[in-house]
């Protein structure tokens, strides 16, 4: 009897962290980017990702990429794991931290919307 009541406490708990879950990961795909906005965002960026063949040397030798052109969510989604400590990287995790999921889709979209075709523009 004891088994049986712990068996459904815990699978109701189960439960409820699956629905909640669920709504963090549906809030966390109802978030639009807008390359506008994100273009503000992007100063903290530039220092680095706008140097064409730029290497940081802290706290290893790292290759930094050029983000103009990138994938907007792909992007999104690498500041987040940054935030969360997934990636690797003391510097980019740093400045993940101060950025909402907004912020990262915005800055995700305004890289995005940066191709070789667009004029020179130091902020790519």
């Amino acid at each position: 009897m004891i088994f049986m009541k712990k068996h459904l406490i815990l699978s109701k708990i189960a439960l409820i962290a699956s629905l909640a879950l669920v709504g963090f990961v549906a809030h966390a795909a109802d978030v639009k980017g807008d390359a506008q906005a994100g273009q503000g965002k992007v100063w903290l960026c530039i220092g680095c990702h706008s140097i064409p063949d730029y290497r940081s040397d802290y706290p290893f030798v790292y290759s930094v990429p050029m983000l103009g052109g990138q994938n907007g969510p792909y992007i999104a989604t690498a500041l987040s794991e940054y935030k969360k400590g997934e990636r690797k990287h003391p510097t980019m995790r740093s400045i993940a931290t101060s950025l909402s999921d907004q912020d990262m889709a915005d800055i995700g979209e305004y890289y995005a919307a940066q191709t070789a075709s667009s004029p020179n523009n130091p902020l790519k």
